[in-house]
């Protein structure tokens, strides 16, 4: 019996969209994150890599979907191909089985290391930007998660006795976020 194909789709905002990615190809399933590929730490990708049997395909749109650095890309690969479990990249045209070519490791090896450059350029860029911005005086920063009134409302119900990993769930914020808003009166 042949074994499934397995899509894995990443896009990094809730705001893009996923269609686009394996909308021609054939698949048994389908994992999808909304997530950046700054590293693996993704639960859609942990969930396909514990799904994943011997004799399966998993099949990522581009090597940029799956990591966006050489290391995680190849540890991916590797460990896929391990468990002997394929992984074709479609937009690449290469497919690994874990009986590739010396050639086909220099592909996955170039194209990883383009992904990674793409990725310092994407973050130089945006460093750059935000330096010009705070020098014309327009760079505002990252919108607050919660306005002054909540701000109050979440110091008063803290120090009423209210679980912080509680009231960060309600508020939709993390703990570390709510622990950055508590430490400014």
């Amino acid at each position: 019996m042949a074994g499934q194909r397995i899509g894995y789709i990443r896009v990094s905002t809730v705001d893009q969209n996923t269609d686009r990615q394996l909308e021609s190809v054939q698949l048994d399933r389908v994992f999808t994150d909304k997530a950046s590929g700054k590293d693996t730490k993704r639960p859609q990708l942990d969930a396909l890599l514990e799904f994943a049997r011997e004799g399966d395909t998993v099949v990522v749109h581009s090597m940029d979907r799956l990591a966006r650095n050489l290391d995680d890309l190849r540890r991916l690969v590797l460990g896929l191909t391990g468990k002997g479990i394929a992984v074709e990249f479609v937009k690449e045209h290469l497919t690994f089985t874990g009986e590739d070519s010396p050639m086909s490791m220099m592909l996955l090896n170039v194209m990883g290391a383009f992904a990674e450059f793409e990725r310092a350029l994407i973050k130089e860029r945006q460093r750059e930007g935000i330096a010009i911005a705070k020098q014309k005086g327009v760079y505002k920063g990252r919108k607050k998660s919660l306005t002054d009134e909540q701000v109050r409302e979440l110091h008063e119900r803290v120090a009423a006795g209210e679980k912080k990993a509680q009231l960060a769930r309600e508020f939709g914020i993390s703990r570390e976020t709510l622990y950055q808003y508590l430490a400014v009166k």
